[in-house]
């Protein structure tokens, strides 16, 4: 008889989703899923699909924790850190650190979805898992403390599985440059030496199939696919596709006139992500290798 395998999932969002559509195919049945969310509606949805949803907030913690993550095999964290500084910025970690050191008799695999920004600016040189995390921004700031506070965990005297994971900018079915190049937000930006990674949704769920099935407790790993690119590439390669003429092009001191905060962050950093470990430690094979594979099977699919 098969051990019961049971995935609980902080934050049923868009990229634990396709973890879950993974792991409900027909050779990876056995599993058990719950999770948490912040609305009644997404819970009676999720409901439908015989996934417990749990109402859980930075602010609301999971009402009978010590239950409801009782026997729990695998965990995937995907909240974002909230406003606080230090470690107890993870939302998770500040409400249930003493329910989940209670899971270490059945948990095998704890996945923390983090990242690429906690790198900082690398000035368009490649980035491994080895260069220093130098984030420039409040935000990545609060995101590589809470990253450090899960993969301690991992080092604690009775440790955790705990592994890192660190991803780039992440598209696929309703959320890609053919979205916006339809909805006419899409920008062409006049730096082509500026790169940026992107990795498709469903090859993110390959890397953590790929983790789940060779656990390393303490790894980190970039999530990335094997061509950063410049974003205005990304955006004519939508509008061939699509059949429609490319945004006129700007520079970057136009552009940075109406963008919010947040994205002029994310143009001031400048590094070349590599994924060499995912494919040489964890054997995983990547979909979507480059954005034009990934956006010309989502327009395939209909996305």
């Amino acid at each position: 008889m098969k051990a019961a395998k049971r995935l609980f999932c902080f934050g049923l969002g868009y990229s634990a989703e396709a973890l879950i559509r993974r792991l409900t195919r027909a050779k990876s049945k056995g599993w058990t899923i719950a999770g948490t969310c912040r609305e009644d509606k997404h819970r009676a949805q999720f409901a439908k699909r015989g996934i417990k949803a749990y109402r859980f907030d930075t602010g609301r913690p999971l009402e009978d924790a010590g239950k409801i993550l009782a026997e729990t095999t695998h965990l995937l964290i995907s909240i974002p850190p909230g406003d606080e500084g230090d470690g107890a910025a993870d939302p998770v970690l500040r409400h249930h650190l003493e329910h989940l050191l209670a899971t270490r008799n059945t948990i095998k695999w704890i996945g923390y979805l983090s990242s690429t920004s906690v790198y900082g600016d690398a000035q368009g040189r490649p980035v491994d898992e080895d260069w220093p995390c130098r984030p420039t921004s409040t935000r990545s700031r609060r995101r590589i403390e809470a990253e450090s506070a899960w993969l301690a965990l991992a080092r604690a005297p009775a440790p955790l599985p705990v592994h890192a994971f660190r991803l780039a900018g992440i598209y696929g079915p309703g959320r890609s440059e053919l979205d916006r190049v339809r909805a006419g937000t899409a920008k062409r930006i006049d730096r082509p030496r500026h790169r940026f990674a992107r990795i498709h949704v469903d090859d993110i769920a390959g890397v953590l199939m790929a983790s789940i099935a060779k656990p390393r407790p303490g790894a980190v790993y970039n999530v990335c696919d094997d061509e950063p690119a410049p974003p205005a590439a990304v955006a004519e390669e939508a509008c061939r596709l699509l059949g429609l003429a490319p945004p006129p092009l700007q520079n970057l001191d136009q552009a940075f006139a109406t963008m919010s905060q947040m994205a002029r962050n994310f143009w001031r950093d400048d590094r070349f992500m590599l994924n060499v470990r995912i494919k040489s430690e964890l054997r995983a094979k990547l979909a979507y290798p480059n954005y034009r594979a990934g956006l010309k099977a989502i327009l395939k699919a209909g996305g």
